[in-house]
């Protein structure tokens, strides 16, 4: 297998229009995408945790919604968001947490956007949520993250 130099087919980043800020900048992009990464995490595990206590109360909305049997997806849904928001916030197994929660987030759009008819305005936020959630799915947990620390990512 052929190692490709990401570096030498990225584009080259535009120049600074005040290039004094550029050093600033450098050191704001690892604490600006942490912090977006913890948010996110911590949204996700506050929105599952109702659902982690009682695992098995969204058997019906996932049923109505066409996901059979309830009794399988009611309880993935919970660990999900919970779960998947914790590791997300940890920068721990980041790739796997995110692509989980954005899948489930994915699947939010197309319940209130087409489901219940809401359109864009009931879709909103979980198409930005999922925007989100697949930055980290293409970048990982970033420098400040338990998997850049242990040294593994998926």
């Amino acid at each position: 297998m052929s190692h490709i130099d990401t570096a030498a087919t990225a584009a080259p980043s535009p120049r600074a229009l005040f290039p004094a800020l550029t050093p600033l900048y450098q050191r704001l992009q690892p604490l600006a995408e942490t912090w977006l990464r913890v948010i996110a995490g911590a949204a996700l595990a506050t929105h599952g945790w109702p659902k982690i206590q009682d695992p098995m109360r969204a058997i019906g909305m996932v049923e109505s919604i066409g996901f059979h049997p309830g009794w399988l997806w009611s309880p993935a849904l919970a660990a999900g968001e919970f779960f998947g928001g914790l590791a997300l916030m940890l920068g721990l197994l980041t790739r796997f947490a995110a692509a989980a929660t954005t899948v489930i987030l994915l699947v939010t759009v197309y319940f209130h956007w087409i489901l219940k008819g809401e359109g864009f305005a009931g879709a909103e936020l979980s198409l930005i949520w999922s925007a989100v959630t697949l930055h980290f799915v293409a970048r990982g947990g970033g420098r400040l993250s338990l998997d850049r620390l242990l040294g593994r990512e998926l």
